[in-house]
């Protein structure tokens, strides 16, 4: 477990201008949403969580936390985001927010479809009924007012490509490269202004990550996966035009729903990860494979209560083939607090 986090809830206090922290997206938003609907991608067995709270496997596809549960902590509502879908959850513990997160979902309707996951039309459906289980607690304005001076985050859009359109032969018959990417966009653009008519105010929207530096990218990918374990820097370019493409589109949505106080910031996460990986910014001794098993394509089942896995975590980048560690979620989860305090403060 980090001991950094402590210092953040020393300083959360001072940013409590928040009131709750909604989280939308895939295996880097959901805390165990999948635990509960019937996919082959789950994480809710070990060694994933072997440095949580307790060594409990919650169903974060990590070793501990996530960054939303450092942001959490950050803007001071609470020590961890829960999932939506666990029943147990009681109205104090809703109130300050919860994750409708799935893994394995992306913004393309085909995805979430391939893995028989959350679809992020669904998420919004989920948000739906929490408005309307919050309004039979607390009220409608009490709801409305929450809602406002919420914090939402979303994080999607990688299984989009590597999942799907890189993958299965369907939607690269159709679509070019970045006809795909445009075609994604317009469903961002859908997905946040249904946000917006839900009441959302303040959204924090987290770009691609370098797709070609996943350790699962480069073992497939590469010339030689033992010897040649480069980023495949292809699939980075693609994240790139991505990333410029949705700040355009963040620039533009911010314009149109000015008049409502809404504040629409890009999350980089591609600056941060390519610091770590191949800027050596921190002191990681791997970034081109995982910890869980070989690295080179565990993720989910294949990473196991079976599995080998490496002695101290925070030394690597990546915590099984696709998913960074909590230090690496520590330090993105840092590097985004400017900008949280730009839609918050």
């Amino acid at each position: 477990m980090l001991e950094a986090p402590i210092l953040i809830q020393a300083q959360s206090k001072k940013n409590s201008l928040v009131s709750a922290i909604f989280i939308f997206g895939d295996s880097t938003a959901d805390p165990g949403n999948n635990n509960y609907i019937s996919t082959p991608f789950k994480s809710n067995f070990s060694p994933y969580g072997k440095d949580f709270l307790n060594h409990v496997p919650t169903g974060r596809f990590t070793n501990g936390m996530l960054a939303n549960d450092f942001i959490a902590r950050y803007v001071g509502v609470k020590e961890y985001v829960p999932p939506y879908l666990d029943q147990s959850l009681s109205i104090e513990e809703l109130k300050t927010g919860v994750s409708f997160a799935s893994a394995g979902t992306g913004f393309d309707p085909l995805t979430p479809k391939i893995s028989t996951v959350i679809s992020l039309s669904k998420q919004i459906e989920y948000f739906k009924e929490y408005q309307e289980k919050m309004e039979a607690a607390i009220g409608k304005e009490q709801t409305q007012n929450l809602i406002k001076e919420s914090l939402f985050i979303i994080s999607a859009g990688t299984n989009d490509f590597v999942v799907n359109y890189n993958t299965l032969p369907i939607r690269s018959k159709s679509y070019t490269l970045s006809t795909y990417t445009d075609f994604l966009l317009q469903h961002v653009q859908f997905f946040l202004q249904k946000l917006v008519d839900q009441g959302a105010r303040r959204i924090g929207m987290v770009g691609l990550p370098p797709m070609g530096c996943l350790p699962i990218v480069i073992t497939l990918h590469s010339d030689n996966a033992f010897s040649k374990r480069n980023c495949i820097e292809f699939y980075s370019s693609i994240a790139r035009d991505y990333n410029s493409k949705l700040q355009n589109k963040l620039n533009d949505m911010q314009i149109k729903f000015a008049n409502l106080g809404s504040r629409f910031a890009y999350l980089d996460i591609y600056g941060p990860l390519m610091d770590m990986i191949v800027g050596h910014k921190y002191d990681f001794e791997k970034a081109n494979y995982g910890c869980c098993g070989t690295g080179l394509l565990e993720g989910a089942f294949l990473c196991n209560p079976s599995s080998y896995v490496c002695k101290n975590a925070s030394k690597y980048v990546f915590w099984d083939s696709i998913h960074p560690t909590e230090k690496t979620y520590y330090l993105i989860s840092q590097t985004f607090q400017p900008t949280i305090d730009s839609i918050t403060k």
